[in-house]
């Protein structure tokens, strides 16, 4: 399905039915298939959707890096409730999708029921080097998403900071149905947005200071092996009235595949008691 937002095609998906939706957004270099696995359970009781950001998956791009800020994102997330008639729903944010979360719910906090974290940062990702940013975003520019996609595949065996949780979803799935689902989320990601939303990762605004003003009901989600996120989650935790803390045991930055039953356990919990 399509809809037309802010002058682009945004593609997302729809399952289940209810009045207020579950809208899960997903993070950089990822794209709305990365909840596929756990679309239908969850839409067996709820009205589920998820799109594709803006230069990402199927959904429209442009030329123009100042197209592709977290605000922009941001206004196309909330153009994309609008679009679809959700006056209110209950917004889940993957790494990047939940930096817009969080600026979405400060945006218009009537419009976000109750809020869903997982794994992400209130501020700038401080550990993200921006010199291999660079290069990799070179790579993009002159061979195409596509053939970065092939390199990072090409070095996955040896990088000593891929972690375990990935190591064991790639032999659970098997190599040819993990590395389709990976090269297809990241070559399926304009180069233009990559460079950019990689650099604002660096450089975005710091929202610590507006976190005590978030009152939607909030679950952080953070995978236990998830190294880097680890100390934001416990910031986000400690800094929104209220929110509830959940690590998921042997996962990583993807939960939702490396720890999938206790994932979907702490997202419907999360749904049962904010409605």
């Amino acid at each position: 399905m399509r809809v037309r937002v802010n002058g682009i095609e945004i593609a997302y998906e729809e399952r289940g039915r209810g009045a207020r939706p579950l809208v899960l957004v997903h993070g950089f270099t990822g794209f709305r298939h990365d909840f596929a696995s756990q679309l239908d359970a969850l839409a067996a009781e709820h009205r589920v959707v998820a799109p594709d950001l803006r230069g990402h998956g199927e959904s429209g791009r442009s030329v123009d890096p100042a197209d592709y800020t977290l605000a922009r994102l941001t206004d196309d997330l909330l153009g994309f409730l609008d679009a679809l008639g959700i006056e209110a729903c209950d917004l889940l944010g993957h790494s990047m999708g939940g930096m817009l979360a969080l600026r979405a719910v400060l945006a218009q906090p009537r419009r976000i029921a109750s809020l869903l974290l997982m794994d992400t940062a209130p501020g700038p990702l401080h550990w993200v080097d921006p010199a291999q940013l660079a290069l990799a975003s070179r790579v993009a520019r002159e061979a195409g998403m596509a053939a970065l996609a092939g390199i990072l595949r090409t070095r996955a065996k040896e990088d000593p900071q891929r972690g375990e949780p990935d190591r064991r979803v790639e032999a659970e799935w098997g190599e040819e149905r993990f590395w389709a689902w990976r090269v297809a989320r990241v070559a399926a990601t304009d180069p233009v947005a990559y460079e950019a939303l990689g650099r604002a990762l660096v450089e975005q605004e710091d929202l610590s200071a507006h976190l005590p003003a978030i009152a939607a009901p909030t679950t952080v989600l953070v995978g236990e092996l998830d190294h880097e996120f680890r100390a934001p989650a416990e910031a986000l935790a400690r800094a929104i009235p209220g929110a509830r803390h959940v690590v998921l045991p042997g996962a990583g930055h993807q939960p939702q595949h490396e720890a999938p039953e206790a994932w979907r356990e702490a997202v419907l919990e999360h749904l049962a008691s904010a409605r």
